[in-house]
C-alpha cells in the first residue's frame, strides 16, 4: 500500500485548466496563468514521495505454481482452504464402546506375545478378531437413541467438505453473502457428480479445536444463512439442483447474531425454499438441531445417515426442562423420537443411508459413496418431475406432517403408545367415609341375623371406592417419602421388559425389592399414614366379607348342580345296579374286586366326574383337576407311561442345553475359557484361577437359567407330584370298598384369593 505526500495551495476563482501543474521546469503547485504574469524567478522546492508496503497473509491461490494434475477435482480443489490434516486425528472411544477396547487390548497383547516368544498364536488371534466383530455387530445393531446421539457428535465423524471432496468430480467454493461477511460455518459451492452439476450447501464443523473455533463449531450466524439464500437464488436462476448437508447443533444464539436478525434470516430461508423451482435434497450427516438445521432443510426429500439425529431440542435441553436435570437425557432422547428409524416411521425422514459398523468415522470413504448413490437415485426421481409437480411434492411433504382426523378410529398399535388420560381421584373426607362404612356394617349384621344374603351391590361399590382411596393414599405417601421418581423409572424398565416378552432381569427384581423395603421403612413417617392404615383395614375387612359371601353363594350353586346330576334316573339306576353287584361279590375292599368290576367302578366315577365338570363349566367355573380320596393307579399313571414322560422331559432339557450352548454368547464364553486355560498352562497363578472360576461360574449360571425356565420347571414339578402319587397308590388300594363307593353329602372347599388390586394393597 503506497501513500504520496505533497503540498498544495487553494486558488479561488481559477478554472480547472489553471490548476494544471508544470513539472518540466521544476515548478509545481502554481497555476500557469499566474506563472505567465510573474517574473520567471521561482525558487525550486523539493518534492518527496513516500511509499509503504503492508505485509499481508500469503495465500496459495488462485492455485500453486506447480499444481498436481492427479488431484481429484483438478486444480480447482487447490482454491479451498480445506486441506488434509497434517496429523492424524486421535481415536476417541465412547462410553458404550469400552468393551470393544478391552477386546482390542487383548488382541494387541496376544500379537505382542507372539512377536516376543515366536510362538504361533494365530488361532487365539482369529478367535479374538471374530469375537470383536461379533461384539461390534451386536453393539451397533442394538443402539439406544442416546448412543446414536453420541455417535452423531463424534469428533472424528466426517464433515461436509470431507464428503464433498469424496463424491464430486469438481468442486469450487463460493464465498460471501454480499453484505460484508463470509460465515465459515456454512460452505457453499458448485460441484459435479457424474457430469451432473449441483449447488452444494452445507454446515461445516471443524476436525480439531482450531478448526472448530474458526467454524464456530458448525453454528451459523445470520450471514451464513444469507449466503446460503444467495446461492439458492443463484441455483434457481441457472437451474442447478440443490443438495444441502445438515450438521449443526443449532444456529448461533449470541447477542450479536440476534441483533443482526438471526430469526429473520432463518424465516426468510424457510419461505424461499418452498418456492424454488429446482429439486432440493437434504441429507443429515450428523446432528440436525432446531431451526438452524431446518433453515437449509425444507427439501423435497430428507435423507439421514443411519446414526444421525434430527431434533427440535437437544436431549440435554429437553431433560433440563422436563426433569430438571441433564442426567435424564437418555430418557429424553427416547421420548423425543429423534433417530433415523423413528423419523422414518413418522414420515419426517424419507430414507436412511447406511453406515459401516462403528459409525461413519470407521470408514468415511464407504459412507461417502453411499451418500453419492443416494443423491443420484433421489435426483433421478425428482428431475423427472415438472416444475408444478415438484412444488406440489415439496408442499405436500410438509403439509402432511402432524395431520389428524376428527372422530377417526385409532390404530390399536398407535393407541398403545398414546398417553392415557389422567384420572382425577376425588377423595372422600374421613368423617363422611366413616359414616358410610358404619351404615354398611349395620346392613351386613342385619342380613346375618335374618339369615339373608348381605347387600352385594353395596358391598361391591364400597370395595371399589376403598380401592381408589387406598391407591390415592399410596401415591401421596410415595410423593411424601421422595420415591416417586425412582418408582416411575422402575415402572418404565419393567414395561420395556414386558413389551419384549422376556423374563424379568434379576437386577430389576432386586431394584423392586429394595424400593419396597425402603418404602415400607419410610411409610410410617408419611403424613397420611394413619388415614392410609384406616382405609386399608376397611378394605381388608370388606374384601373378606365379600369373599365369604361369594363362597357361600358359589357353594350353594355347586351343590345344587351336583344334586341335579345325582338325581337323574339314568345315573341313579346305574349307581344302584353297581352297588348291588359289589354287595353280591362279597368283597370287603376295592383290591379284592375282580378286574371287570374294578373297571365298572372306575368308569362310573369317571362318568359322574365328567358330568360334574360340564355342569361347573356351565356356571363359569374352570376345573383344573379332580382329586380323589383314594389313590388309584390308572393307565395314564402306569410305570411305562411315567417313564416315557420322564424321558421326554430329559430330551427337552438336553435340547434346551444344546440351544444355549450353540448360542453365540455361550460359544464366546467357552472359547474364552479355553483361551484362559491355555494361557494358565500346568501351573496357573491366582489371577488365572480366579478368571477361570469366574468364567465357569457364568457358564453354569447361563445353563442353570435355561434349565430352570418356567415351562420346564412346571413339567418337572408335575412329574414329581405324579411320582409321589404312584408311590402312595398301593396304600390307597387297601382302602375299603365302602369308602370308595359311598356318597356323602357333597362338600366344596374354596380358597378365594384376593384380586390383583387388593393384593397390591396388602
Amino acid at each position: 500500500m503506497a501513500s504520496i505526500a505533497y503540498s498544495s495551495a487553494a486558488f479561488t476563482g481559477t478554472s480547472a485548466s489553471d490548476l494544471l501543474r508544470s513539472s518540466s521546469n521544476g515548478v509545481s503547485d502554481i497555476p500557469l496563468k499566474t506563472l505567465g504574469k510573474a517574473p520567471f524567478s521561482v525558487k525550486k522546492r523539493d518534492a518527496t514521495v513516500v511509499a509503504k508496503l503492508k505485509k499481508g497473509k500469503k495465500h496459495d491461490y488462485p492455485w500453486p505454481a506447480d499444481p498436481d494434475p492427479n488431484v481429484k477435482g483438478g486444480v480447482l480443489t487447490h482454491l479451498s482452504h480445506f486441506k488434509p490434516l497434517k496429523e492424524k486425528q486421535k481415536p476417541v472411544t465412547l462410553d458404550f464402546e469400552k468393551p470393544l477396547v478391552e477386546i482390542e487390548k487383548k488382541m494387541i497383547d496376544v500379537r505382542r506375545m507372539a512377536n516376543e516368544t515366536g510362538l504361533d498364536f494365530s488361532d487365539q488371534i482369529i478367535l479374538l478378531e471374530n469375537k470383536y466383530q461379533q461384539a461390534l455387530k451386536d453393539l451397533y445393531t442394538h443402539l439406544t437413541p442416546i448412543q446414536r446421539v453420541h455417535i452423531a457428535r463424534h469428533p472424528n465423524r466426517p464433515t461436509f467438505l470431507d464428503h464433498i471432496f469424496s463424491i464430486t468430480d469438481k468442486f469450487v467454493e463460493l464465498h460471501g453473502d454480499r453484505s460484508g461477511y463470509d460465515d465459515p460455518a456454512i460452505v457453499t459451492g458448485i460441484g459435479t457428480i457424474d457430469d451432473r452439476r449441483y449447488m452444494f450447501i452445507g454446515q461445516q464443523k471443524g476436525r480439531n479445536t482450531k478448526e472448530n473455533i474458526h467454524r464456530n463449531f458448525g453454528m451459523p450466524t445470520p450471514h451464513g444463512y444469507r449466503k446460503a439464500l444467495r446461492m439458492m437464488y443463484y441455483a434457481d436462476h441457472h437451474g442447478f439442483p440443490i443438495v444441502t448437508f445438515i450438521d449443526t447443533p443449532g444456529a448461533y444464539a449470541d447477542l450479536k447474531s440476534e441483533e443482526l436478525g438471526q430469526g429473520e434470516a432463518i424465516a426468510h430461508n424457510l419461505r424461499t425454499m418452498f418456492g424454488l423451482k429446482v429439486p432440493i435434497v437434504s441429507i443429515v450427516i450428523g446432528e440436525g438441531g432446531s431451526g438452524g438445521a431446518l433453515a437449509i432443510g425444507c427439501a423435497n426429500k430428507l435423507l439421514m445417515l443411519e446414526n444421525a439425529v434430527f431434533y427440535v431440542a437437544s436431549p440435554e435441553a429437553c431433560a433440563a426442562i422436563l426433569w430438571k436435570t441433564a442426567k435424564a437425557s437418555p430418557k429424553a432422547a427416547e421420548k423425543l423420537r429423534i433417530t433415523a428409524p423413528e423419523l422414518c416411521r413418522l414420515q419426517i425422514c424419507d430414507g436412511i443411508i447406511p453406515e459401516p459398523l462403528g459409525g461413519a468415522h470407521a470408514d468415511p470413504a464407504w459412507t461417502s459413496q453411499q451418500i453419492k448413490a443416494a443423491i443420484n437415485e433421489t435426483m433421478d426421481e425428482l428431475t423427472a418431475m415438472d416444475t408444478e409437480k415438484l412444488l406440489k411434492h415439496r408442499t405436500h411433504k410438509f403439509r402432511k406432517l402432524g395431520g389428524f382426523e376428527e372422530n377417526a378410529q385409532v390404530d390399536p398399535k398407535k393407541k398403545v403408545n398414546m398417553k392415557k388420560e389422567d384420572q382425577i381421584v376425588r377423595t372422600t373426607p374421613n368423617e363422611e367415609l366413616e359414616g358410610e362404612v358404619d351404615k354398611l356394617k349395620q346392613r351386613i349384621l342385619k342380613a346375618k341375623e335374618s339369615s339373608s344374603k348381605p347387600p352385594e351391590m353395596a358391598l361391591k361399590d364400597m370395595i371399589e371406592k376403598l380401592k381408589k382411596e387406598v391407591d390415592h393414599e399410596y401415591s401421596e405417601a410415595i410423593k411424601a417419602t421422595g420415591l416417586k421418581d425412582r418408582l416411575d423409572m422402575l415402572r418404565e424398565e419393567v414395561s420395556k421388559v414386558n413389551s419384549r416378552d422376556q423374563l424379568m432381569n434379576p437386577v430389576i427384581r432386586d431394584k423392586i425389592e429394595k424400593l419396597k423395603d425402603e418404602f415400607n421403612q419410610k411409610l410410617s413417617a408419611a403424613p397420611n399414614h394413619p388415614t392410609l392404615q384406616y382405609k386399608l383395614d376397611m378394605l381388608k375387612e370388606f374384601s373378606k366379607a365379600k369373599s365369604l359371601s361369594d363362597a357361600a353363594t358359589l357353594k350353594e350353586e355347586v351343590n345344587k348342580k351336583f344334586n341335579e346330576i345325582m338325581s337323574r334316573p339314568e345315573i341313579n339306576e346305574k349307581l344302584e345296579a353297581l352297588k348291588a353287584e359289589v354287595q353280591n361279590s362279597g368283597s370287603s375292599s376295592f383290591a379284592d374286586l375282580d378286574q371287570g368290576l374294578k373297571d365298572k367302578v372306575l368308569n362310573m366315577r369317571k362318568e359322574v366326574e365328567l358330568e360334574m365338570i360340564s355342569a361347573l363349566k356351565s356356571i363359569g367355573l374352570v376345573v383344573e383337576g379332580v382329586k380323589s380320596n383314594a389313590k388309584v393307579l390308572s393307565e395314564k399313571d402306569s410305570p411305562s407311561v411315567f417313564k416315557n414322560k420322564v424321558d421326554h422331559l430329559n430330551e427337552e432339557i438336553n435340547k434346551k442345553i444344546e440351544n444355549v450352548v450353540s448360542s453365540s454368547e455361550l460359544k464366546n464364553m467357552i472359547e474364552l475359557l479355553k483361551l484362559e486355560i491355555a494361557r494358565a498352562g500346568n501351573k496357573p497363578d491366582t489371577e488365572s484361577k480366579s478368571k477361570i472360576e469366574a468364567i465357569q461360574k457364568q457358564i453354569k449360571q447361563r445353563l442353570s437359567e435355561a434349565i430352570m425356565s418356567s415351562e420346564l420347571k412346571e413339567k418337572y414339578e408335575d412329574l414329581k407330584e405324579k411320582n409321589s402319587e404312584v408311590e402312595e397308590s398301593s396304600a390307597g388300594a387297601d382302602e375299603s370298598l365302602q369308602k370308595e363307593t359311598k356318597y356323602e353329602e357333597p362338600r366344596l372347599e374354596i380358597n378365594l384369593g384376593a384380586n390383583s388390586s387388593f393384593a397390591q394393597c396388602m
